[in-house]
């Protein structure tokens, strides 16, 4: 089963019908030189999405985003409606929380995810008629060649109540935290030695999308829980707030090579940081504090902790399948039940 399914570009979502918003790099760094991402020079920075002016460093498309006493509002009234945000800034390891209520409703995707230049990606992501879980997953390099990281975590009512939903991205191992609590861990070798794991600056990237859509493949349809009835809408999943924790500001981040190692990063402008840092002291903070809840039957732990190994050495071994998963097509996934391609 898949994380984000059939994604395109933000900017073909209302030219095609469904060409849903999120999942997308206009410049892979691993393949051709890019322009530097820009970065956050801020340690510590929160937008209120009550008041419109916590707009003012996000990109909107696939329709209205408006604010209100629910914070940011994204509906899909009719076909081909995906509204978006896209943070205009990157960041490199920390924490991102995201006070978010999710939408109901058969075949809506209520999404909240990181994304990287080389598709390095952390996922929530939520089923309209799943009332009690939510799925978190991760990608590295945009390799689908398998869809065995996906994990649903318990949660209480996420169409109805509002939940903090948290990923701790650290070097050596993420954390997905609802409510402060950990449900789910991945440390760095447990992703093919490192190689599959997010490592390199990402933006953020929150919206609603119908997977349930005629004009997707019927893998997609099914995963998301089926046909959408628009007649049955609107649906609405609503964003109070974002938080960014970033342990290493800096006013941009560039690609020295095309290795996708997060050691191949290089931090400038003025107010960049004299000396790396793998994690942030709040979100180390953070998990200490949510590990010690041992009575809490719904954190899962894959695999142990280990030292980060160069990526460069790890790629090769594996482009291979994802050229494999480049060339699978929407209609072959749906005749085996598989997931649908990703871009």
């Amino acid at each position: 089963m898949p994380s984000f399914m059939k994604f395109v570009a933000a900017a073909l979502a209302v030219a095609a019908p469904l060409a849903s918003a999120q999942t997308y790099s206009d410049c892979n760094p691993m393949e051709k030189s890019c322009p530097p991402n820009k970065g956050l020079t801020e340690s510590d920075i929160h937008f209120d999405f009550t008041k419109a002016s916590g707009l003012d460093q996000w990109k909107i498309s696939g329709g209205k985003v408006p604010t209100g006493s629910n914070g940011a509002e994204f509906t899909i009234n009719k076909e081909g409606d995906a509204p978006t945000l896209v943070s205009d800034f990157y960041f490199f390891y920390g924490e991102l929380s995201i006070e978010m209520k999710t939408s109901h409703g058969q075949g809506i995707v209520s999404s909240a995810f990181l994304q990287s230049d080389d598709k390095d990606e952390l996922d929530w992501e939520a089923l309209g008629t799943k009332g009690d879980t939510i799925m978190t997953n991760y990608f590295g390099k945009g390799d689908t060649s398998t869809y065995d990281r996906e994990l649903w975590v318990p949660v209480s009512a996420p169409t109805e109540s509002f939940h903090t939903y948290t990923i701790q991205w650290a070097k050596e191992s993420t954390n997905w935290l609802i409510d402060g609590k950990i449900v789910r861990t991945v440390n760095y070798n447990d992703a093919q030695g490192g190689a599959r794991y997010p490592q390199t600056p990402m933006n953020i990237r929150v919206g609603i999308w119908a997977g349930g859509a005629p004009t997707n493949a019927q893998g997609t349809i099914d995963w998301a829980g089926g046909p959408t009835d628009y007649s049955q809408g609107p649906y609405s999943m609503y964003i109070k707030s974002i938080t960014v924790k970033n342990a290493n500001p800096a006013e941009s981040y560039t690609w020295s090579d095309k290795s996708g190692s997060s050691d191949s990063i290089k931090f400038t402008g003025s107010n960049a940081v004299s000396s790396r840092s793998t994690t942030s002291e709040a979100a180390t903070s953070s998990s200490s504090e949510a590990a010690s809840s041992t009575d809490s039957p719904s954190t899962t732990t894959e695999g142990t902790s280990s030292a980060a190994t160069t990526l460069a050495t790890k790629t090769s071994g594996s482009s291979s399948a994802e050229s494999t998963a480049a060339s699978s097509s929407a209609a072959g996934a749906s005749s085996s039940g598989a997931p649908p391609q990703r871009f």
